[in-house]
This record gives C-alpha cells, sequence and structure tokens, in this order.
C-alpha cells in the first residue's frame, strides 16, 4: 500500500510540475506564468489529453458534420441572423456541439444536473456561429452569494431560480469578429427563459424531492483566463448583459487531469470510502473536489495543493428586473419586461460588435473551415506524464 501511495504521489507532483506551477511556502500553488497565455499552458495538457481521447469521434464525424462549419468568405456581417436551436441528447446537433466544443482552448466541462445546450445557427448561410450550455450552478461562490445578499437559507431555497453559463462562445470565423460578445447577449433573451421554465418550471428538486416552481432569473459565468475580454464592458442599450462582481478565490481541481483522478478514486475505492462511487444527481462539481481533498488526506499532502492560484473573473446576468429581490425572496413574481427576442438583440449586438470589426479586421475573410479539424486532429495531444517518476519534484518560489 505503501508502495503504491508513494507512487501516485510523485505521479502528482510531475503533473503539477509539468503543468508549470509553483509551490509557495504556505503550500499553496501560483502558476509559473501568471498571464493569459501562462493559463492557457497550464491547460493545454487536459485540452490535449482529451483531444486524443475524441480523436476517432472527430474523424468519424467530421464528414458528416463538416459542412455546418463556415468559411470567411461565406460570412455577411451585416446580414448574419443568429437563431438558437435547443439540442437534445443522442442526436446529430449533440454530436456537432460535442465537435464545435473541442475547438474552445480550455477543456469543456460536461456540466451538472440540470442542463440546456443551445446551438447559435447564422441562419443567413445556415452555418454553426456559436455555443451555449446552461447547468446547475456550484453550490458555493462567495461572490455571487455576497451580490445578491443571499443568507445561507435563501441560497438553499432559491438557487433552483439560477443557472451557470459553462460553455458560452463562437466558432471560427465568427469569433473573429467579436462574435462572442453577440452570443454572450443572447443569455438575456425570451427564448432562454421560455427554455428553461418549459423544461425545468415545474420539475422537482433532486435534493429536496419537492416542487420548486423555478423562474430563471439569473445567469452566471466565469472566465477561465482571469479578468475578461469577452465580457468586458458587455453592454446594449446602456445596460449590462454580464455585469462583472468580482473573482473567485483559485480554488478548486481542474489541475488534476481525468487520468490522475481515476488512481484517486483507485485509492478511495481501496480505502472503501463512499467517495469512490458516491456521484449521484445534486452533487454536482462539489463531489470531485471532496473527493480529491480526502484523497490528499489519505496520501498526507496539505489540502492547501488544491489551491491552484488561478482566480477566475465572475459575471450575472439579471434576466429580470428584481432578479435578486427574488432570490432574496422579497419579491414572488419576476418582473421580466423589457426582455428582449433573440432577433432584437442579435439585431443590436451586429450593429455593435460585428459589423463594425469587419471593417477594421477585414482577415477572417480567409478562414478556411477545414482549419477546424486540424484544431482537433493535428493538435498532436500527447501524454505529459509518465506511468512513473522516479523521484517527487521540488517546487520552487513564492509566486
Amino acid at each position: 500500500m505503501a508502495t503504491t501511495d508513494t507512487h501516485l504521489k510523485r505521479r502528482l507532483w510531475y503533473q503539477l510540475k509539468q503543468l508549470g506551477f509553483l509551490r509557495q511556502e504556505d503550500g499553496r500553488l501560483a502558476p509559473a506564468l501568471a498571464t493569459k497565455d501562462g493559463v492557457r499552458k497550464i491547460h493545454d495538457s487536459q485540452r490535449r489529453e482529451k483531444l486524443r481521447q475524441q480523436r476517432n469521434f472527430v474523424e468519424g464525424k467530421w464528414p458528416a458534420l463538416k459542412k455546418y462549419f463556415a468559411d470567411g468568405r461565406d460570412v455577411v456581417p451585416h446580414l448574419i441572423v443568429p437563431e438558437l436551436e435547443l439540442v437534445e441528447s443522442s442526436s446529430w446537433q449533440a454530436d456537432l456541439f460535442r465537435l464545435a466544443s473541442l475547438t474552445w482552448s480550455v477543456p469543456v466541462s460536461n456540466g451538472y444536473g440540470r442542463r440546456l445546450r443551445f446551438l447559435v445557427w447564422d441562419r443567413n448561410i445556415d452555418k454553426l456561429l456559436g455555443l451555449i450550455a446552461l447547468g446547475d450552478p456550484v453550490f458555493n461562490l462567495k461572490v455571487r452569494d455576497e451580490s445578491i445578499g443571499w443568507s445561507v437559507k435563501d441560497r438553499k431555497e432559491r438557487l433552483v431560480d439560477v443557472l451557470d453559463a459553462y460553455v458560452l462562445g463562437a466558432i471560427p470565423p465568427y469569433n473573429m469578429l467579436l462574435g462572442g460578445k453577440l452570443v454572450a447577449s443572447l443569455i438575456r433573451t425570451k427564448e432562454i427563459r421560455d427554455a428553461f421554465s418549459e423544461k425545468y418550471a415545474g420539475a422537482k428538486g433532486i435534493i429536496s424531492k419537492r416542487r420548486k416552481h423555478a423562474s430563471l432569473v439569473l445567469v452566471t459565468t466565469s472566465s477561465a483566463l482571469g479578468r475578461s475580454s469577452m465580457y468586458n464592458r458587455l453592454i446594449l442599450n446602456g445596460q449590462y448583459i454580464f455585469a462583472p462582481i468580482g473573482y473567485t478565490a483559485g480554488w478548486g481541481h481542474f489541475h488534476i487531469p481525468d487520468r490522475l483522478y481515476s488512481s484517486v478514486r483507485d485509492l478511495l475505492m481501496e480505502k472503501n470510502h463512499k467517495y469512490a462511487n458516491g456521484h449521484q444527481f445534486g452533487d454536482g462539481p462539489n463531489w470531485r473536489l471532496r473527493a480529491v481533498r480526502q484523497a490528499f488526506k489519505y496520501l498526507g499532502l496539505s489540502q492547501n495543493l488544491l489551491h491552484h492560484g488561478i482566480p477566475r473573473e465572475v459575471f450575472v446576468c439579471h434576466l429580470a428586473k428584481n432578479a435578486n429581490d427574488v432570490l432574496k425572496g422579497t419579491s414572488l413574481t419576476p418582473n421580466y419586461r423589457g426582455l428582449q427576442s433573440v432577433a432584437a438583440v442579435a439585431s443590436q449586438a451586429r450593429l455593435r460588435w460585428l459589423e463594425p470589426r469587419a471593417i477594421r479586421k477585414p482577415e477572417f475573410r480567409f478562414w478556411n473551415s477545414e482549419q477546424i479539424k486540424a484544431m482537433v486532429i493535428n493538435a498532436s495531444p500527447k501524454r505529459t506524464a509518465p506511468e512513473t517518476a522516479e523521484e517527487p519534484v521540488r517546487f520552487y518560489g513564492t509566486g
């Protein structure tokens, strides 16, 4: 057992070193290069690993799905007509969503609990413009709770009225036209509210088993690369679509990749711990964090290793004018007055961002859709940590 534990610890040290983390005096981690490029590098090994796992899927689906990706020369900025399509599981649209999400520089989560996934189409040319995925928010998020003014009881009762946008953005060549801002703006629309209402308004809570009569009044999101340029000044008609509310504290488990996490679960199974197989809907992302924390205890490792030191900027989108009042329980009925349609919001966003960008940066026209395949097939995914490491890797620096 000691040999197995030592082996797992060595793999962990090697992984963290390869990702580019420094270990500080208090045991917390910090990125060696605290820039967006530095953070991208930390995520890169996991992205490559995911691409390696998805290679057969991409090669099998690309011939049928490639027609949905635009060449730059086909896009007419002033004629772009965005439309949302709700994605159903086990459909070709689900395959398209999965394929397109592999172009993200940060690996995309599968989400937790309730989920709404949308393809964003440019109906002028019937090409894929972007992706939206909404899922259950994390239970503990200090900056969100403080911005709302939540008590612990409020949060427990009304978190059901909140979703988190865990995938939100445009794909090439639309991202070159600031299409990500357009896609993000579509969150605050009647269609998003109505899709939530149709699917979840009368659903029972997974944990409470009670009907919640939920109304979507708030959507959160965060930037994976620190301060966000996409959400910065995301304003239409003088109103924030997503407003910044602060930063996370830099705790989490993203730096424990799936391969290493499988070994963590094996350790918990050996110890007959409930977290080895205890994941149920309702546990959410905190379950994985708890599992890693427990494994660290068995290995005699500091819990401070879960502090990766990469804060995320957090943003909120109010679909209801009185969202905070509803979430605090001081108002019973959401006020959706002024909530616009996708068509109306898209028209404003196109004029605000896409058309001016096309004039300033016309090089989007040179984009070839075959480059999508190159992004997800020819990224040369490879393992970054061997199955064994001869000795623990030492960390130096104070971050």
